[in-house]
């Protein structure tokens, strides 16, 4: 039986899949993951006003956790947050089997919903991938966003496939980074305003809002919360102008943010700011300098640092 339950409902879920999601860094301290710093920055986001959180994702570092850290990170997370925010917990992986236990047990951890990465690597066909997706959906009964980042997984989600899966199973939305607004707009055509389609690139957020995408599985949120919600909610409301202003004052820093590996640089804004420590686990490496000067001038023009 589940340990915890999910504190919004799927007809919740469904309503509330739109707008800023938070991928969260993972904080490491003396080589363990730091929980009170992992607090911390879930109620940094709670009053920023962002609209959902996603921990044990790939700026989480999910790649370096073992499956019991992925699991507590959410736990952590889902226990922060305390009903406040949905909680979307990573828990994707390149082998079904080690998918569909990590998604078990998020559930069990009290997520309300998963974020199932397309399996990367051993690069499935179309069919494949809808086999995968319907076998972690058969078992879990939780709302789940698809995944599709083809410049890591060497696979992309084609829409038809994205359609197939939405009419066979609980298929709730699409983090979308394969950096093509063909692919968003045919999603959105396929689909219909059922599947909530979100951006997996802060720089194309109103590009990819603007041909049907609700809203963003974000980094930049990380040290930007407020302004990156407040982007969203400009161009959801109809205020364009605001929003097109908004999205240029964050352009540098995002840029910045991605200047080296993901997520190696938010990670280092975060400790600049004081909010964590810039610890990595390995294969990942400290940045470069001239990269890591780059990220501070960028931040002290957004107003981040003095």
């Amino acid at each position: 039986m589940p340990e915890n339950r999910a504190s919004f409902s799927r007809a919740q879920m469904k309503q509330r899949l739109r707008g800023v999601y938070t991928a969260l860094i993972t904080p490491f301290r003396d080589g363990a993951v730091d929980e009170k710093c992992l607090r911390d920055l879930v109620e940094i986001q709670v009053a920023s006003g962002v609209d959902g959180l996603v921990p044990a994702g790939t700026t989480g570092e999910s790649p370096t956790l073992s499956h019991e850290e992925n699991v507590r990170v959410i736990r952590v997370c889902v226990e922060a947050a305390k009903g406040r925010l949905p909680v979307l917990a990573g828990t994707g992986s390149n082998s079904t089997s080690e998918a569909l236990d990590l998604s078990r047990r998020a559930r069990d951890a009290g997520a309300d919903g998963l974020l199932v990465v397309a399996p990367y690597y051993n690069r499935p066909t179309q069919r494949g991938l809808i086999l995968h997706y319907e076998a972690i959906m058969r078992e879990v009964d939780l709302p789940l966003v698809l995944y599709n980042i083809p410049g890591r997984t060497g696979v992309n989600v084609e829409p038809e496939t994205i359609f197939a899966l939405k009419r066979t199973g609980n298929l709730a939305g699409v983090k979308e980074a394969s950096g093509l607004a063909d692919q968003v707009s045919k999603i959105v055509e396929l689909c219909g305003p059922d599947l909530s389609v979100l951006s997996g690139d802060d720089s194309l957020t109103l590009p990819f809002m603007a041909v049907g995408a609700v809203g963003v599985i974000s980094v930049v949120s990380n040290v930007a919360p407020r302004e990156t919600h407040d982007m969203v909610r400009a161009w959801r409301d109809g205020r364009r102008d605001d929003a097109m202003a908004l999205h240029r004052r964050l352009f540098p820093l995002v840029k910045a943010l991605f200047s080296e590996t993901n997520p190696v640089p938010v990670k280092t804004a975060l400790s600049m700011m004081g909010k964590c420590l810039p610890d990595l686990r390995l294969p990942l490496a400290p940045m470069e300098e001239g990269n890591a000067a780059r990220l501070l001038s960028a931040m002290r023009a957004f107003g981040l640092k003095a």
